[in-house]
């Protein structure tokens, strides 16, 4: 009994056969139950009883001879049977139905010198021949569709009420597969933090288990690219320091301008890198602090007045004090409108700041190039640039937008970018009023 009871909890197959398999059991017994009873009243039809067989002269008498059909209408209403009377000229009988075909019957017993009860169709039924005709009596057809329909209605519920027990079992059953696309949808989205739990011991236990170790395996290998992306990005500072140390002491040239601007490029792509992968570790450290928003911006967008297409601030008429990382944001607005500079084809810029609600909005808008819609699904990914042609001194390393999206997700904001080919760029950075706390984990 203990093997058994183990082989159920362990098999998610044997507890569904075990379920189908009762529903089948439970549907053929009431089916089988309410047809038989059905039947039965159909077919129960009571024994003669002994009025009849002690006063059948009466009541031939009473009809006479030849027969008064008025009494025996009225005999066959009071006493709830049916009288049927034959002879070669006449056919009548009380019931209209004609339930039976009495001129079949056969022989059973005698009651009388001219009284006999014969049979049909299993049912006993009186004969009297008296004066050339027949009197039949028999019993009215029994009117059982009342309690058939009872008992119809009776098996249906019954089997509706199985049937919501089988739903709400095989319901239950699955709860787990429910908990694992919701796990599998969180670790699709990044969080590979996510463990789905799970004291199962059948088929989907063990697949909760393989998805928590893919999960785990995922993660570590994960950490380790970053471990490894970290320590060679500090491992080059090494070099390139010696490297700018050694060109100060180059006499001025073109080549030596080249240089340092290849080596300024090589620092900024290290720091970027550094920076994205600190922001993207599960708990990234913020140095907050309270902010007006609108004065901050429009310090930041002061290092652009050069820019010949000119950048335009709109700011509200009464500022707003955020929690920000102040480094970080700078980051942030400093990327995007380079970023609008860069493929704004040196038309207006404008950096807009609102509010919505608890909600600080942040826009950059620029007439440039514009995205096509198959890139905006993709281009804050690292290293991804619509042009993959596009050099350098253009397009930048691909890293400027994921900054962006990291820095607005670490302060429990979010980037949200719209844009049309030839028609420019529109990036709105939406700023809760501090950073949020972590949320809990679904379990």
């Amino acid at each position: 009994m203990t093997t058994l009871v183990q082989v159920v909890r362990r098999s998610l197959f044997v507890r569904l056969l075990f379920i189908f398999g009762v529903t089948v059991i439970l549907f053929f017994a009431i089916f089988s139950i309410s047809l038989r009873t059905v039947s039965q009243n159909n077919n129960t039809i009571d024994a003669i009883p002994d009025f009849f067989t002690r006063n059948i002269e009466s009541i031939i008498e009473d009809i006479g001879t030849p027969p008064n059909l008025n009494n025996a209408i009225r005999l066959a209403e009071e006493l709830d049977w049916s009288i049927a009377i034959n002879n070669p000229i006449m056919r009548w009988s009380s019931d209209n139905e004609y339930r039976l075909p009495v001129e079949q019957s056969v022989f059973n017993r005698t009651l009388t010198a001219d009284a006999e009860v014969r049979s049909i169709n299993s049912e006993d039924i009186i004969m009297v021949q008296r004066g050339g005709y027949d009197f039949y009596l028999y019993q009215r057809s029994l009117n059982n569709n009342n309690s058939n329909y009872i008992v119809l209605y009776i098996g249906v519920a019954l089997a509706s009420i199985v049937l919501f027990l089988n739903y709400f079992m095989v319901n239950k059953l699955l709860d787990p597969v429910r908990l694992l696309r919701k796990g599998a949808e969180r670790i699709r989205l990044g969080d590979l933090s996510f463990r789905v739990k799970s004291n199962r011991q059948d088929e989907l236990g063990e697949l909760t288990d393989s998805i928590n170790h893919m999960a785990d395996s995922l993660q570590s290998m994960l950490e380790a690219k970053r471990q490894l992306l970290l320590a060679i990005s500090h491992e080059l500072r090494t070099p390139i320091t010696k490297a700018k140390l050694r060109l100060e002491f180059m006499p001025e040239s073109q080549e030596k301008d080249q240089l340092k601007e290849d080596i300024q490029e090589i620092e900024l792509l290290i720091t970027d890198l550094i920076e994205a992968e600190r922001l993207n570790e599960e708990h990234a450290v913020l140095t907050a602090e309270p902010t007006p928003i609108a004065a901050f911006v429009e310090g930041v967008c002061e290092q652009f007045e050069s820019y010949p297409g000119g950048v335009e601030l709109e700011l509200p008429t009464e500022d707003r004090e955020i929690v920000i990382d102040n480094l970080r944001v700078r980051l942030l607005i400093t990327n995007l409108v380079n970023n609008a500079i860069r493929h704004g084809e040196g038309n207006p810029i404008v950096v807009r700041v609102s509010f919505n609600g608890d909600f600080t909005h942040l826009e950059v808008e620029d007439n440039g190039e514009g995205i096509a819609e198959e890139h905006l699904s993709q281009i804050s990914e690292p290293f991804y640039r619509a042009d993959s042609s596009r050099q350098r001194n253009t397009g930048g390393f691909g890293l400027g937008l994921y900054l962006c999206r990291l820095i607005a997700k670490a302060h429990g904001g979010e980037l949200i970018i719209q844009s049309q080919l030839g028609e420019g760029t529109h990036i709105k950075v939406k700023l809760p009023p501090h950073p949020l706390l972590e949320e809990p984990m679904d379990k």
